[in-house]
Order: C-alpha cells, then sequence, then structure tokens
C-alpha cells in the first residue's frame, strides 16, 4: 500500500516522491554502518542505539555517524509534514482517450485508486484542467488497465494530456455543480482571504423547488474546512446536501492552502494555527445573521475543526462537527506515515519531536513548536464537548481510521460511520448518496434535540 504525506487531504507528492527514498538510503547506510561495528545477530535491529550508549572506541564513532544520519532523516520527515507542496507531481499515465458509443472514455493504469468504483477528478496539465471521470466501464487485469468514462472536462483537453493525478475533488467551482454562487472576501488574521457563500439551492440539490430543509429559516450556516494539500474546492461535494438541510454553505480558504495569505513562517500547524482562520470565517457567518454553526471538515481540516471548537471564542455558537477522514491524532497519523514510508520507528519518534518542540524550529522552520498532544483527541476525549458525526473509510491509507472508531466509543457525543473500499476523504466520491443521507439524518436528529444554553423564542428543540 502506498502511503503519502500529502494529507493530512489530499498531497505532498514531493515527499511522497523522496521521503521513501531518502528512508531507503539513510536505512540502508545505518545498517551497513552498524555491520561493521556490531555481532552479526544485532544487525536486524538498531545497534546504533547501543553503539551511542556504549560510548567506546569505534563503537562510539559509529553511533555518532548513524544517530546524525538518523537526525537528518528525522529532520527530512519533519519538514515534510508541515511544509505546503506548491507543484504536485503528475503520478498516474494516461494512456489514451477513445470514443465510446456515449461519450468519451480514459483508459488509465489499475492502481489502488482508479479501480474504486465512483465518481472521482482527473487532474492534468499541471493541475490547470480537470476532467471529472465516472464509474468503471471496463476492467482488464491481464493488461493492467481500467476504462471509466470521462463525463465532464473543465478547461484544457484530456486529448493531449499523457499524465495527471486522481483527485476527490471533482468540480473546480460551485457553478460546474450546478449552484450559485457570492463570491465574497473574509478577512482572516493574515489578511483578506476568498470564500463561497452558497444559499440553499433545493433544484441544484435534485429537489423540488419548494423543498423545506429541517434547517430553513433558521440561519444556520455550514462551514467547509478543507484538507491539506487541497482548497475549497473540496467542500463542494457537500452542497447537495448542506442545500437538502436548508443551511447557508460558507466554503473558506485559509493559510498556506494556496489562495490564502500564507502564514509567516510558511509552515502548516496541523490545526493548532489554522483554526484562528475558521474563527474568522464563523465572523463572517455571525455578521450575515448566522445563529448556529456546523463545521464540515476533511482530513486535516478536521483537526483543525476540532482545534475551533476547542479554542475559538465562537465556540458556543458550533452545534455540531461533520468529519470525513478525519485526523483525530496526528501522533497516530505520523507512525503511520513513518512505517509506510519505511522510516524507523524511532527515526519517526524524533520527527515528532522535531515538531512540537521549540529545539526543532531551526529544522522545521516552524515559527512555533505544534503541540501534538494538544491535538489527541483520544487522550482528549472526555473534554470534547460538541456533537460530532465522523465519516472514514477502514482502508484509508492517509489517516487510518482506528482514531476516529475510539473516540465514538469513548465519548457518547460522537457518531462514527463506516465506509470501505472509499481510501481517504473519498467517501462521498464512492458513495454520494450514503454519504448524503448519513448527513441529512444526522443534522437532522442533531437539530431535533434540546441545545443547552441556546434560546430560540418560536423554534421547537431548543431550550434555555
Amino acid at each position: 500500500m502506498t502511503s503519502r504525506l500529502n494529507e493530512p487531504g489530499a498531497a505532498a507528492t514531493q515527499a511522497k516522491a523522496l521521503v521513501p527514498r531518502v528512508a531507503h538510503t539513510w536505512t540502508r547506510r545505518l545498517r551497513r554502518g552498524a555491520a561493521g561495528h556490531t555481532p552479526r545477530h544485532t544487525a536486524g535491529h538498531t545497534p546504533w542505539i547501543r553503539a551511542t550508549t556504549l560510548g567506546v572506541g569505534t563503537g562510539l564513532a559509529a553511533g555518532m555517524t548513524l544517530a546524525a544520519a538518523a537526525s537528518g532523516l528525522a529532520g527530512y520527515f519533519a519538514r515534510a509534514v508541515v511544509t505546503p507542496v506548491r507543484e504536485r507531481a503528475e503520478d498516474l499515465q494516461i494512456l489514451a482517450v477513445t470514443r465510446g458509443p456515449e461519450g468519451d472514455e480514459v483508459i488509465l493504469p489499475i492502481t489502488a485508486e482508479t479501480v474504486v468504483e465512483g465518481t472521482y477528478g482527473l487532474f492534468f496539465h499541471g493541475g490547470r484542467s480537470l476532467a471529472r471521470i465516472g464509474p468503471i466501464i471496463a476492467l482488464e487485469p491481464k493488461g493492467g488497465t481500467v476504462t471509466r468514462p470521462v463525463q465532464k472536462v473543465y478547461g484544457g483537453d484530456l486529448r493531449t494530456a499523457v499524465r495527471g493525478w486522481w483527485t476527490s475533488v471533482v468540480y473546480l467551482n460551485p457553478a460546474d455543480a450546478g449552484f450559485e454562487s457570492e463570491e465574497v472576501v473574509i478577512t482572516l488574521p493574515g489578511g483578506p482571504s476568498p470564500a463561497w457563500h452558497v444559499a440553499p439551492q433545493p433544484v441544484a440539490a435534485g429537489l423540488p423547488a419548494d423543498h423545506q430543509g429541517p434547517l430553513t429559516g433558521r440561519n444556520v450556516w455550514a462551514i467547509g474546512v478543507h484538507g491539506r494539500g487541497s482548497n475549497r474546492t473540496e467542500g463542494i461535494r457537500a452542497l447537495a446536501a448542506t442545500s437538502a438541510l436548508g443551511a447557508e454553505t460558507l466554503l473558506i480558504s485559509y493559510r498556506n492552502d494556496g489562495e490564502a495569505p500564507a502564514a509567516a513562517d510558511g509552515r502548516y500547524g496541523l490545526g493548532v494555527t489554522e483554526w484562528e482562520d475558521v474563527e474568522a470565517g464563523i465572523e463572517f457567518a455571525l455578521e450575515r445573521g448566522a445563529q448556529d454553526i456546523l463545521l464540515f471538515g476533511w482530513s486535516m481540516g478536521g483537526a483543525i475543526s476540532l482545534q475551533t471548537a476547542d479554542r475559538s471564542r465562537y465556540a458556543a455558537y458550533i452545534r455540531g462537527l461533520v468529519l470525513t477522514g478525519p485526523v483525530i491524532d496526528w501522533m497516530d497519523v505520523l507512525a503511520h506515515q513513518a512505517k509506510a514510508n519505511r522510516i524507523p520507528d524511532a527515526v519517526g519518534r524524533l520527527g515528532q519531536w522535531f515538531i512540537s518542540n521549540p529545539g526543532g524550529r531551526r529544522v522545521t522552520g516552524l515559527a512555533a513548536p505544534v503541540d501534538l498532544q494538544a491535538m489527541n483527541w483520544i487522550d482528549r476525549a472526555e473534554q470534547l464537548r460538541d456533537h460530532v458525526l465522523i465519516m472514514h473509510s477502514v482502508d484509508d491509507n492517509i489517516v487510518p481510521y482506528g482514531p476516529s472508531r475510539d473516540l465514538a466509543r469513548k465519548n457518547p457525543k460522537v457518531t462514527y460511520v463506516s465506509f470501505a473500499q472509499a481510501r481517504h476523504v473519498k467517501e462521498w466520491n464512492h458513495d454520494p448518496q450514503r454519504w448524503d443521507a448519513t448527513v441529512i439524518d444526522w443534522v437532522t436528529d442533531l437539530f431535533s434535540r434540546a441545545a443547552p444554553g441556546q434560546t430560540r423564542p418560536g423554534e421547537p428543540g431548543y431550550s434555555a
């Protein structure tokens, strides 16, 4: 199973390409160096730690060399986690585009992603163009190819493309999904940032024009928080559900996502800094008449949403969180990524230390260390005050689903809904009807309950 340091959402392809290679090189050096100074029967363990501990003769010299090598790899790993990647590698070959009985069809290599049923995106021409790709038409295991319909191309000519990358993004703007939107500007701590405000539109959601959702007229705003390496386009998939509910939707940008102003240090805070940008989005919604807020988060956007609910001065307005493939515990995610990239456990833990301690700032470039423990919601389960819906695929190869499941077991306010075969943040892509229905049912139930401390005269379900 291929792993990437992209998401915590979606994409650090540079890290994907380099980390395994660097890890392999340094691990080989560690083992080769160890073999020259330790007995044969210990070569498969971590003799460099022993050499450093023993501190004698050539063993000390070897230990210092290997410790330096391990530190270098750990530093590289840590930097890759917190550094935004601006250019995505086109790692998927586009074998051919042919004309089928119902339109264009694309032939792609069989990969773990391209053989999953559903609707997906295919970025090409350096990310300037996007094709929406439909369900599988033909699968040729012997030839190693899969054929899928090209439902729509947004810019560019797919026939001229030879490479691209698979994505959960299927629309470039709300209009592509049939929704009218207002381009608005939100003032973040770092400066002005673009966002889409989308009013409920039943017809665009496939509903009768006179449809009345459970939230219609109740001034509820849903704020979409995208994942790492993605942007506000990620939340467009939620518009059908939020329209069916009758909620206003605000799809925001935040620091370092390529649209909002970059952070001063140019690094991700993994949630401990970005939540301030979500707070600015909440403030914007409140100024426009919002009375209740729902936070929708994908991958790292889930971690950001949890931090917002925990830290924001507007936390009292947040009625619930709807999270897809969220980061519940960064330490678990980083340990998984280290293992997937063949980085020794001890080196991976050192990488975490670089991220979370002041002594690692020169290595990571972070202006301040990231408190990973503060984002461990398994240990903090009892401190989670809000109702949370988590949808997470059991085969997520980027953010393991275990912490999502475990959080629901530890906190009765958390509802966990398991998906399968959807991989990372593609639950909607794989089964949009189930994703929409799950969200609509959960939110409807949430707003049918009493809300302690909130009074809305004339609205059933609220209590003082």
